[in-house]
């Protein structure tokens, strides 16, 4: 576990990067990113909550990154059609 001068300086050279959670699901054919975390290990305990609540939402084939990168565009990224029919997928409220 890091300090708080190593997160500080850590942050300070990682030019904007925090440790993001990406799941993507077959079906619904959505990404969905959670986060920002600060370490790894933070978003490695965080990502057993969302996996149970898009399971509970009825996604399949789920497939989970824990990387570092800068802030994605957009939180929730559908690409099936019934999203361009009107559907939306879960988490679809976030910003």
């Amino acid at each position: 576990m890091s300090n708080p001068l190593s997160r500080l300086l850590d942050n300070l050279f990682g030019f904007g990067k925090a440790w993001w959670i990406e799941i993507k699901t077959e079906s619904p054919n959505c990404t969905y990113f959670f986060g920002p975390f600060n370490e790894k290990a933070e978003a490695q305990t965080a990502q057993a909550g969302y996996i149970e609540d898009l399971e509970q939402e009825g996604a399949q084939r789920i497939r989970i990154d824990i990387r570092r990168c800068a802030r994605p565009e957009e939180l929730t990224i559908d690409n099936s059609e019934d999203y361009r029919r009107g559907f939306s997928p879960a988490f679809s409220g976030q910003s």
